[in-house]
């Protein structure tokens, strides 16, 4: 009886530790997601119950132990974190500061994507490779990009800083800084020739395939007018 309450005062410490190291450690990225989600209640909240998170934890490991040519260990770590969290991210993909996962499930991060700093995606979001070529065949992102649910990024392209990628929308050509993209396949859509600022509100952004119409339109009724 003493040598189990002993084991499991050990294991309570190890498991407290390892909570306290990774509130150390990712203070930043676990400040992000608080800062980014309105549904988030507290600092401890997202420590223990955000599979982003433990995902993103789970992801330094691995690209650590990717980095000294443990491939096997870190992909067997990579494939564990997805079972359990739905979320999977080759340990050789490249990831930068402030990085948050908003539920997640379904995020699909390729092995030679590169993701700048303050970047978000949401649930279902693919960096993916297009062909089974070698080398570099997944996108690189740029920092402060917003990537809306279910959104497919694919191939060795670039989505410039500050860009959002509308819900659903598949990508396939880079991607200019300061852009909003919709659609199938992903067109760049602007209001008035700025970036329009929707901040994920859906309802507010404009479909470039209408927008060319709607000038079509303007551009017939003047032409008709007596």
């Amino acid at each position: 009886m003493f040598c189990f309450m002993q084991l499991a005062i050990i294991i309570s410490a190890l498991i407290l530790i390892k909570i306290f190291l990774i509130a150390a450690f990712f203070y930043q990225d676990i400040r992000s997601a608080q800062k980014r989600d309105p549904a988030a209640k507290s600092f401890i909240e997202i420590l223990f119950l955000y599979q982003g998170l433990h995902a993103l934890v789970s992801y330094r490991i691995a690209h650590f132990l990717y980095g000294i040519r443990l491939f096997f260990l870190a992909r067997f770590i990579s494939q564990v974190t997805r079972w359990a969290t739905g979320i999977e991210i080759h340990p050789g993909a490249k990831i930068g500061k402030r990085f948050f996962i908003d539920h997640g499930m379904g995020v699909v991060i390729g092995e030679t994507a590169v993701i700048g700093d303050d970047v978000l995606l949401y649930q279902g979001v693919t960096l993916g490779g297009t062909g089974i070529i070698k080398g570099k065949r997944h996108p690189t992102v740029g920092n402060n990009v917003v990537i809306g649910t279910g959104a497919k990024v694919l191939g060795d392209i670039t989505i410039g800083d500050n860009s959002y990628i509308g819900a659903n929308a598949v990508v396939i050509k880079d991607v200019p800084a300061n852009s909003t993209v919709v659609g199938v396949p992903g067109r760049i859509t602007k209001q008035e020739g700025r970036k329009i600022d929707i901040s994920l509100d859906h309802r507010h952004v404009l479909d470039p395939i209408m927008q060319y119409v709607e000038e079509l339109e303007k551009r017939i009724e003047k032409l008709e007018k007596p």
